[in-house]
C-alpha cells in the first residue's frame, strides 16, 4: 500500500493531543455547560437560534465544512444518524466556522467548493444533508463560543441544555471500514435513556478550523505563487501524441489555447485556481499554445501575467490540423479545448469552448484518482 499523502493534506490535518487541549482565544466548551445560544443563517435562507429546536430532546451542533475530506468523510454518518434519532426526538444542526478567506487555494485539494455560504448550497445539495446547516464564517461569534478545534467537531446536549458530550463522531476516519467505537451514538442512547454518558470527551481529528486571523494565509499563498517561475517550452506533432498517452501516475488536464482567443483568456484564470488546488494531489495541468511562434514572447507574457507555473507549451509544427488530430480526433478544432487525460491516455472529460469552472472541478474532483477523501484510504 502507498503511505504517501501529500504535504498539504497533512498540514490540513490537525490530531489533537488532548480533547480538552484549548486555545486561548477559542476555547472548547466544557462538560456540563449551557450551550451557549446563536443566531445564524441556513442554506435554507431561515435564522436558527437554540429555540429552533426548543423541543429536542437531545440536540447535537456539529462544526463541519465543505472543503475538509474528514469532514467529507463523515457526511453520510451525519445523514443517517439524524435519519435514525429523528424520530426519538433528536435534533441535529451544522454549523460551517469557517471564514472562507483564511482558506488558501492548496487547501482545497479535496473539494470542487470552498467554504462560502452559496458554496454551502451547493455542497449540502450534492451530499443529500437531511439537517440545518448554519454559516457562521463571516463573524465566527457561535464558533467561539463553542470553540471546535477541526471539522468534525461535534457536541451533544439533554433536554436541559447542558453539554454531554463533546469530540469525534466516532474512532474511525474511513467511511469504508466499521468503527470500532460510536461515541456520538454512544453518548445520545445514554442521554435518552437519562444515564451518564460513558465517555463525556474525546479526541478530534480532522482539518483546522480556519479562523478569521488566519487571513493572512492567503496574502502569504500569493507572494509565493507570483514567484514561481513561468517557462514556455516548445512541442511538435511528435510531442503532443506522446504527451496524450499520459505515461505518468497522473490524471492531466491539458488546455489549447491562444493569446487572440478571447474565451481562452477570459477561463485562464479558473485554469489556474484549478491547478493551485489540485496540484498537490495525483494532477498535472499542461497549457499548449497555438500561437504563431513569432508571437512567443506574447505567449509567455501572458502566462507570466497569470501566473502558469504549470507545464506550458507552444505549437511548433507546420499544421494546425496536426495538432488537432495528436489531441483528439473528436477536436473540432475550436479554441479553447480543454481535457482531462488518464493514465494510459484515455480522455474522460472533453470541453470544446470556455469551460464551466464549476463542471470542471467536479470532473477532476470526481475522479478516481482524485476523490474527497485521504487517497491512503482507497489503496488498502
Amino acid at each position: 500500500m502507498k503511505k504517501s499523502v501529500s504535504l498539504i493534506a497533512c498540514l490540513l490535518m490537525v490530531l489533537v493531543i488532548s480533547a480538552s487541549f484549548t486555545f486561548d482565544e477559542h476555547k472548547t466548551l466544557a462538560i456540563g455547560s449551557a450551550a451557549p445560544d446563536f443566531n445564524l443563517k441556513g442554506i435554507d435562507g431561515k435564522m436558527y437560534s437554540l429555540a429552533s429546536f426548543k423541543d429536542a430532546k437531545v440536540l447535537v451542533v456539529v462544526f463541519m465544512c465543505n472543503h475538509c475530506p474528514t469532514s467529507q468523510a463523515y457526511e453520510p454518518r451525519m445523514i443517517k444518524l439524524t435519519r435514525d434519532y429523528a424520530p426519538k426526538g433528536v435534533r441535529v444542526v451544522a454549523i460551517n466556522p469557517n471564514n472562507p478567506a483564511s482558506l488558501r487555494l492548496d487547501e482545497l485539494g479535496y473539494s470542487d467548493v470552498g467554504d462560502s455560504y452559496p458554496e454551502m448550497k451547493i455542497r449540502a445539495k450534492s451530499a443529500g444533508f437531511n439537517f440545518p446547516y448554519l454559516y457562521d464564517g463571516a463573524t465566527e461569534t457561535a464558533s467561539r463560543k463553542y470553540g471546535p478545534i477541526a471539522t468534525p467537531h461535534i457536541f451533544i446536549f439533554d433536554r436541559d441544555r447542558k453539554l454531554r458530550y463533546q469530540g469525534r463522531i466516532d474512532d474511525m476516519e474511513d467511511p469504508a471500514k466499521t468503527p470500532s467505537s460510536y461515541d456520538a451514538r454512544n453518548a445520545i442512547d445514554a442521554i435518552l435513556a437519562g444515564k451518564e454518558v460513558p465517555v463525556t470527551t474525546t479526541k478530534v481529528f480532522g482539518c483546522s478550523v480556519k479562523w478569521i486571523e488566519k487571513k493572512d494565509w492567503i496574502k502569504k499563498a500569493e507572494i509565493q505563487w507570483a514567484k514561481e517561475p513561468v517557462s514556455l517550452q516548445d512541442i511538435d506533432a511528435a510531442g503532443v501524441s506522446d504527451l496524450m498517452k499520459n505515461k505518468t501516475d497522473k490524471l492531466l488536464m491539458i488546455n489549447l489555447w491562444a493569446t487572440w482567443c478571447v474565451p481562452c483568456v477570459e477561463e485562464f484564470p479558473d485554469l489556474v485556481t484549478a491547478n493551485r488546488m489540485y496540484r498537490d494531489r495525483d494532477f498535472k495541468m499542461i497549457t499548449i499554445s497555438s500561437d504563431a511562434l513569432k508571437d512567443r514572447d506574447k505567449a509567455l507574457a501572458f502566462l507570466e501575467k497569470k501566473q502558469s507555473s504549470s507545464l506550458n507549451y507552444i505549437y511548433t509544427g507546420d499544421s494546425k490540423y496536426k495538432l488537432i488530430e495528436s489531441i483528439d480526433p473528436k477536436w473540432q478544432g475550436a479554441l479553447p479545448y480543454t481535457i482531462l487525460v488518464e493514465p494510459g491516455g484515455k480522455i474522460v472529460y472533453a470541453k470544446e469552448g470556455k469551460v464551466n469552472a464549476d463542471s470542471l472541478k467536479q470532473a477532476i474532483i470526481n475522479n478516481p484518482l482524485i476523490g474527497r477523501i485521504y487517497k491512503v484510504f482507497k489503496e488498502q
